[in-house]
């Protein structure tokens, strides 16, 4: 057997002679050797989900990330200042075990996340286990989809799922669904003869048809040209199976864990160099900057990042979302693009009829009626535009008083498109109703029923018609035709040709509606300064009038076979500067979220077909809908169980509150802690003790952190919600560098006052010539009032800086908020007085310790209000 080597517009071109000399066909079909053999060279016609990794390395990949290993070696740190270098009554595991839980926590939300890369496209294996009509050793019968390989006969009716790619060799009437593939509602007619394909999508080539797609009516014989992952569905699972790309919130937390290691090494190495040409002790030196590196590392972050998004996720679960992915909280506040389907997202994916109108272009029950009569009495495969008349009649008229009776019926085709039936009513009356495409209608009608005289069809008023179905048409409605004869007269039975000499009564006009929340939705994305941008696999018509109902402007629309002309540059313009995307494949669509990531945006896509799969999976946050297909919903991050859309405002205000919390903690403690070491690095060159023992600057930086695990319950300025928020690791070193020497500053003016004023021992003499026993106590007080003092400046200063406010009373702290500091600060201030504090070498501070403390704390809170405003003017923004 040949080698395939041609693309679909080359296949589509063939006549049916050289498809079978191309693929060796006879009119036998293949042997059950000569299908092993293709099968041995093509593949089989199964969907892979992607090589899996052995559990083992996804174990470890999940524990070891940037910032699990920040936190090891941290639990390493903490492992030889409290266990292995101090004495055996001393030794504490307590630290070591607290940072080992939150490796083991965000180790283990990690592992969870990476399992579920392969889950998507199981689905789609789950959707195809089905069988298929082959021709096999001379004779049609049934198999598994999974056994049809490279160039078998497939035979096709009503009800099939398409098994494979197919070049359709033989049709009749083929009325096919590719909604899963191109998300358009209307099923598309498909057509065996040869093509020459010019600037089309793939998808909209006649004479192929699609694996995943499903036959509506009419049958159909082809040849199989792809099987497996080298068909466009399996091209999809494919897409869905691959590894996910980072998002907006991974890449931040990535460059933050990077950032602080740069930061904790530089400060580490120069603070064991300066105490240990100081002092001359280099093991304690050596333990005091890795206590230093412990304390300007937030190894909280995990716990406070988690409880944030737990958080998040619990108040998005009241309105009715399920969060399948946490981290998606926090990028839901930060997308600045929504990029979404039309069909089910936006609209109700369920066609229904708007409009039952007679030539006058007014509501007619009389057109709903023989409408009604014409699907009804049908027995062929009743359309969604049939079930659409059918449903608008049982709501609008009383259908049981009807007494008609079936005579006879002129099915529909795809050459007439048009449909009779025959129906007699108890008088003996009958009729003929057609109803079908408006230029066919016309062309079987002589007469018009107009302003209720049934007149000649002349050309005025055929021009009058098609004037108003066009401007139907450019509203988005599908139209069909509605005419009726009375009495017609047959000899044998009815047929076509009795088509004729009808009187066009009026037209239906159909929608697919849009979500009654979609129109607040989308305001509510606007006012939160989210652009919203329709990415559909449907026409420009449909997604015009849609659009225009929503308040989406779509005056200016690209599609699919634009896209496929264009250069990257072109398309990073075009993904700009459009809003609405028509015609699109799936893999365009993960092609446009691309692009608009590229450019620098954080992007959502809504979805809830198999063609959103891949760009849900591209997306900084896939969401899928209430009446999503499984694929959609199993490839989405979030997941909208109510019909709801106004929960999208609920979850971008849950995200940007998320993310504010975080953005407290880090930037806040960051900057305290730094201006921490390098007071540590000042008083180094100029004191001759530690200005702080590691366990005692461990359990400073202990119960600071504590206290910050209520940051996820604070309140979050209004003003803050109204941006989108986007994670950027240059904003915490520029803030940390901006108000960490504010504090240091107050740092000084403490070691100065504890130096001179309220240590007592420095008034016997220089504290060189005081005697051990009185430097050992001058040491203590001066390591017990810094304590104390960095407690009491690191806390407040949350209050200062975790809003943009200049006012305590304009910007009010949640009620837990104040509860857990406080307790904080008053845990800390007393332990001191306590034996517990004796254990870590910490003593009674004298009142006069207190005033100072005041006067500098009030002092220290009006500089950073100040700094504050200062940062604010100069950046824009504080967190």
């Amino acid at each position: 057997m040949k080698k395939i080597t041609m693309n679909y517009n080359e296949i589509a071109r063939l006549t049916n002679e050289q498809l079978k000399e191309k693929f060796d066909l006879t009119h036998e079909g293949y042997t059950n050797e000569q299908v092993e053999k293709i099968r041995e060279e093509f593949g089989s016609n199964h969907i892979e989900s992607g090589k899996k990794q052995p559990f083992i390395f996804e174990l470890l990949k999940a524990y070891f990330t940037p910032f699990t290993l920040i936190l090891l070696v941290l639990a390493v740190i903490s492992f030889i200042t409290e266990f292995w270098f101090v004495p055996a009554g001393e030794k504490d595991l307590f630290t070591v075990i607290i940072i080992l839980a939150l490796v083991f926590i965000s180790g283990t939300m990690t592992l969870i996340q990476s399992i579920q890369s392969n889950q998507a496209s199981e689905k789609l294996q789950s959707m195809v286990n089905v069988t298929t009509s082959v021709l096999r050793n001379g004779q049609f019968s049934e198999i598994p989809i999974n056994d049809v390989v490279l160039g078998d006969r497939v035979q096709l009716s009503a009800g099939d799922m398409i098994p494979a790619d197919m070049r359709l060799t033989n049709t009749k009437d083929l009325f096919i669904s590719q909604a899963s593939l191109t998300g358009e509602s209307y099923p598309v007619e498909k057509k065996a003869h040869p093509k020459v394909v010019k600037n089309e999508s793939t998808t909209s080539i006649e004479n192929i048809a699609f694996m995943g797609s499903n036959v509506i009516s009419g049958s159909a014989q082809g040849i199989v040209i792809a099987t497996g992952k080298t068909t466009l569905f399996g091209q999809i699972a494919e897409d869905v199976a691959s590894k996910q790309p980072l998002t907006n919130f991974e890449i931040g937390i990535n460059k933050t864990s990077m950032l602080l290691v740069r930061f904790m090494i530089v400060m580490a190495i120069l603070v064991i160099l300066i105490n240990g040409f100081s002092k001359g002790d280099w093991l304690q030196a050596i333990l005091f900057g890795l206590s230093i590196a412990v304390g300007l590392t937030p190894e909280m972050l995990p716990l406070i990042v988690t409880s944030n998004l737990v958080k998040g996720s619990k108040t998005m679960a009241e309105e009715g979302t399920i969060v399948k992915n946490l981290n998606a909280i926090q990028n839901f506040g930060a997308i600045d693009v929504l990029c979404t389907d039309k069909t089910g997202t936006l609209t109700q994916d369920k066609i229904v009829l708007e409009y039952h109108l007679n030539l006058e272009g007014e509501s007619d029950k009389r057109v709903l009626r023989h409408a009604y009569l014409n699907s009804y009495y049908q027995t062929g495969l009743k359309n969604l535009m049939d079930h659409a008349v059918i449903e608008a009649a049982e709501k609008e008229l009383d259908i049981a008083s009807f007494k008609f009776e079936k005579v006879d019926e002129i099915p529909f085709d795809f050459v007439r498109r048009r449909m009779s039936v025959v129906v007699e009513d108890p008088s003996g009356k009958t009729q003929m109703i057609t109803k079908g495409a408006i230029e066919e209608m016309l062309s079987i009608s002589s007469f018009v029923d107009y302003k209720g005289n049934v007149v000649e069809l002349d050309e005025a008023m055929k021009e009058k018609i098609l004037k108003n179905v066009e401007k139907l048409n450019g509203e988005g409605f599908r139209v069909v035709g509605v005419a009726q004869k009375n009495n017609p007269s047959v000899i044998d039975e009815f047929s076509i040709k009795d088509e004729s000499e009808m009187v066009l009564i009026g037209y239906l006009a159909f929608l697919d509606p849009p979500k009654a929340s979609t129109i607040e939705a989308i305001k509510a994305l606007k006012e939160h300064q989210v652009n919203v941008k329709v990415l559909t696999g449907d026409n420009a018509l449909v997604t015009q009038a849609v659009c225009k109902q929503v308040g989406i402007n779509a005056d200016y629309y690209i599609s699919g076979d634009e896209i496929e002309q264009m250069s990257a540059n072109q398309l990073k313009e075009a993904v700009e500067s459009c809003n609405v995307f028509v015609k699109l494949s799936p893999r365009q669509k993960a092609t446009l979220v691309e692009t608009l990531k590229g450019n620098g945006h954080v992007v959502g896509f809504m979805g809830d077909g198999i063609n959103d799969a891949p760009a849900m999976r591209m997306a900084d946050v896939g969401i899928s809908v209430d009446n999503a297909v499984d694929i959609a919903k199993e490839s989405a991050d979030i997941i909208l169980l109510e019909k709801d859309l106004m929960v999208l405002e609920q979850g971008i205000i849950s995200g940007r509150i998320v993310f504010g919390n975080i953005m407290k903690y880090i930037k806040i403690t960051t900057s305290s802690n730094f201006g921490n070491i390098f007071s540590v690095l000042l008083a180094s060159i100029f004191l001759p003790f530690l200005p702080m023992l590691p366990i005692q600057l461990l359990t400073l930086n202990l119960i600071y952190d504590i206290s910050c695990m209520v940051i996820p319950w604070d309140v979050m300025d209004s003003d803050y919600l109204y941006e989108p928020k986007k994670w950027k690791a240059d904003s915490i070193s520029r803030f940390m560098v901006w108000f960490g020497p504010v504090s240091s500053i107050f740092d000084i003016l403490i070691f100065i006052a504890l130096y001179f004023f309220i240590n007592p021992s420095v008034l016997a003499g220089n504290f060189t010539q005081l005697a051990t026993v009185q430097q050992e106590q001058f040491a203590t007080l001066f390591q017990s009032g810094w304590f104390v003092f960095s407690l009491w400046s690191q806390t407040l200063v949350l209050y200062g800086l975790r809003t943009e406010k200049q006012s305590y009373l304009e910007s009010k702290p949640s009620n837990i908020f104040i509860l857990i500091t406080s307790l904080a600060l008053v845990f800390g201030s007393s332990l001191p007085y306590t034996i517990l504090g004796e254990h870590i070498n910490l003593t009674a501070l004298p009142l006069t310790f207190w005033s100072w403390m005041a006067a500098l704390v009030v002092l220290y809170l009006g500089l950073i209000n100040y700094a504050k405003k200062t940062y604010i003017r100069r950046n824009g923004y504080l967190l």
